[in-house]
């Protein structure tokens, strides 16, 4: 068996470097599987379209530099695809280890705006509380496979996605069975990339997938991180904004380090603001003096749709459109569309 390890630095030269390597070298790229492919975010994509490209041809795709281009956000290949246009996958991982921030009602509202807007979207919910899950109808509990099949038993990211309300809007589910996957992970090799070389193994498109963290820095939370492109973090507009938010950049550091050198902030979202007090004010401008450009300009106010909207199983804009939080995530949307320049 021939392994692909990391046979290059994540620089655009190194990229091109080992695709050419491949392409010249690697003959038979049946004896080569998706589960070998140890490489740089930037290149697994590139390596499943050459690789798919030969099961149906006899020659491999006439790629040069020109063929490889990067997307404006350094973090994110922009991968030839068969008709001749540019494939984007964006993975954000949203996570803060301070619990009832507003983590996973982002997650679940963001992903169906940016969907209701034509957008290719995969919602990872890897919380064990599988709030997500609930968040937009489904059972956490069953036999159905989930993420942590994913994880632990080798089922593929597209046999355990499923679909949802919105046509556009897929999900990895979290089943309670998560709630054990830490344990099970720890005895396995590149454990913290588990969830990586799957997701980039998947063979739907798609312009975002975003991946819900539990609020804790275990195995789960660091398997995010190694996957993702980017971080998002909702801090909540109140006394306790900023706690613990060092030890979240500290390990942010470590993974760019250690396991996923590309690793970027994506940004910061505030939520459950309350224009009535003067707290949530001064949270605002707390938060704006720590991560300055990097905090979204759309702010997520505090709202009781908002809460109520994941016990009907909906996304707050098909609980209550028009109201004044599905108007906020619909804008967070359009306001990241606006940023990757989409």
């Amino acid at each position: 068996m021939f392994h692909v390890k990391q046979c290059c630095e994540t620089t655009y030269t190194g990229e091109f470097f080992c695709l050419t390597f491949l392409l010249r070298n690697v003959r038979n790229p049946s004896i080569v599987s998706r589960e070998t492919l140890y490489v740089p975010n930037t290149m697994s994509q590139v390596l499943l379209f050459y690789f798919s490209f030969k099961k149906s041809k006899n020659e491999p795709p006439n790629v040069s530099r020109g063929t490889l281009k990067r997307h404006p956000d350094s973090s994110i290949m922009a991968v030839p695809t068969m008709g001749g246009t540019t494939s984007i996958m964006k993975i954000v991982a949203i996570a803060n280890q301070k619990g009832g921030v507003g983590k996973t009602t982002t997650a679940v509202n963001l992903s169906a705006c940016l969907a209701e807007q034509g957008k290719r979207v995969l919602l990872v919910d890897a919380d064990p509380q599988g709030n997500s899950t609930s968040g937009l109808g489904m059972r956490k509990e069953g036999d159905e496979s989930s993420i942590y099949d994913v994880l632990i038993n080798d089922v593929s990211v597209d046999d355990a996605t499923k679909d949802t309300m919105i046509e556009t809007l897929k999900l990895l589910p979290a089943h309670i069975a998560l709630a054990g996957a830490e344990v099970e992970l720890v005895n396995m090799m590149a454990r913290e990339q588990v969830l990586k070389r799957a997701l980039h193994a998947t063979t739907q498109k798609y312009d975002y997938i975003f991946i819900d963290c539990p609020p804790s820095l275990g195995l789960l939370t660091l398997n995010a991180l190694t996957a993702a492109n980017t971080l998002l973090v909702p801090i909540q507009c109140e006394f306790y904004a900023l706690e613990g938010l060092s030890l979240l950049m500290n390990t942010v550091k470590l993974v760019r380090k250690s396991l996923n050198p590309e690793l970027d902030v994506e940004g910061v979202v505030l939520t459950m603001f309350d224009s009535r007090t003067n707290l949530s004010m001064q949270v605002v401008e707390e938060v704006k003096k720590f991560f300055k450009n990097k905090v979204y300009d759309t702010i997520i106010p505090r709202s009781v749709r908002l809460g109520e909207a994941p016990s009907f199983g909906l996304p707050i804009s098909r609980y209550a459109p028009g109201s004044a939080g599905a108007t906020a995530y619909d804008s967070l949307a359009s306001e990241m569309i606006a940023k990757e320049g989409k």
